[in-house]
């Protein structure tokens, strides 16, 4: 090997999560046409509401023109709105949804598990629990296509995931998407009993019924900021499995409608996905070296003279940008121009890391006006 042949052996780390980002994409779930598994089963779609009169309609909508699937259910829940969020349940919907009022929030509990526990159990019949939030849009057949996946590929929790719309859809939130095909072994997730190899995105969750109930279902993780990852942990614990699949064909999900919203969304929970600050701080050191870096460091080489290591940096970018592409592609997001911007995502998703964690030690943070 010649010398100046070297210096681009450093691109090695960057072209296997690349290519290990391509095969993850090519191996993802993807919702099929529906069978008649649908018809075989009780699927109760449940759906949590906390002050969400400027969405609930959409999502409402969507749930009740669900088709294929002749034992749905349909269970909302009002969980202490103030803002006449059960009234417009009502409007919408009729008496074709049974709309539950909430108990007051016991101690040890944070307010979504809660909610969820309290839909699960007034779905005592079900053989399916759909998790619905209410920034999702189904299309008809969504439920019946993600019956049908779930049951042809035998796992206990399927995780449908949407194409995320609104604000940070192109900058931000498709870091989500592109860290578990980056960054996971989606087969061996699905594969591996390990509870730490889990992924799960809690706006649309499909599950076994009697699994849930095996795992502890959301009492079990009753003061978890992050209960879609705990509730996927809890299952792989008890002998289930589960699965990602791309739904952005048939599923939309709008999280955030600014961005002081996102902000604050994501500040809510990020302390609560590394474990420690430690952790954290290595995580992100890591992704800001590997994406961040390289194009400063093509840039600096550039206007010093050193030509080749200018190439080498540039070329680690540019295999971010694919990977971020191929992430797009894969999951129906935008990837011009967003992908050119991937150190500038990284480096956001760093400061909101740090941002979560000084919020969190100073007892500020706060969702929904309740306190976390």
């Amino acid at each position: 090997m010649t010398w100046p042949a070297l210096p681009w052996l450093a691109l090695l780390p960057w072209l296997a999560l690349t290519v290990h980002t391509a095969v993850n994409a090519v191996l993802l779930r993807r919702l099929p046409s529906a069978d008649e598994s649908g018809a075989r089963e009780r699927v109760a779609v449940l759906l949590p509401l906390r002050d969400e009169a400027g969405r609930v309609g959409p999502c409402l909508e969507g749930l009740l023109a669900q088709r294929g699937v002749p034992g749905l259910t349909i269970h909302v829940l009002d969980d202490g709105s103030t803002d006449g969020t059960a009234d417009l349940v009502k409007a919408i919907a009729g008496d074709r949804v049974e709309l539950i009022t909430g108990a007051d929030l016991p101690d040890g509990w944070l307010g979504k598990p809660h909610a969820c526990h309290q839909l699960a159990e007034a779905a005592k019949n079900a053989d399916i629990l759909a998790f619905v939030d209410a920034d999702v849009v189904l299309a008809p057949d969504a439920i019946a296509e993600a019956t049908t996946l779930m049951r042809g590929i035998d796992v206990d929790l399927l995780s449908p995931y949407p194409r995320i719309v609104g604000a940070g859809s192109s900058l931000l939130q498709p870091l989500l998407q592109w860290s578990w095909l980056t960054f996971l072994p989606l087969r061996g997730m699905e594969r591996s009993p390990r509870p730490s190899l889990a992924a799960a995105g809690g706006q649309w969750l499909m599950i076994d019924a009697e699994s849930y109930r095996r795992a502890g279902g959301h009492a079990a993780g009753r003061t978890e900021i992050l209960e879609d990852i705990a509730l996927a942990r809890q299952l792989k614990r008890s002998g289930g499995r589960i699965a990602l699949a791309d739904a952005s064909g048939v599923a939309t999900c709008q999280m955030y409608d600014s961005w002081p919203e996102m902000i604050n969304g994501y500040t809510k929970s990020l302390w609560a996905s590394f474990g420690s600050p430690i952790a954290a701080g290595c995580v992100v050191v890591l992704l800001l070296l590997l994406y961040a870096l390289p194009p400063a460091a093509a840039l600096i080489f550039a206007i010093t003279g050193f030509g080749v290591p200018a190439l080498v940096a540039a070329a680690a970018y540019l295999l971010g940008v694919l990977g971020r592409v191929i992430t797009a592609t894969a999951t129906g997001g935008k990837a011009w121009p967003a992908a050119l911007a991937h150190p500038i995502s990284i480096v956001l998703f760093g400061w909101l890391v740090a941002r979560s964690f000084r919020l969190r030690r100073a007892g500020r943070l706060t969702w929904r006006g309740r306190a976390i």
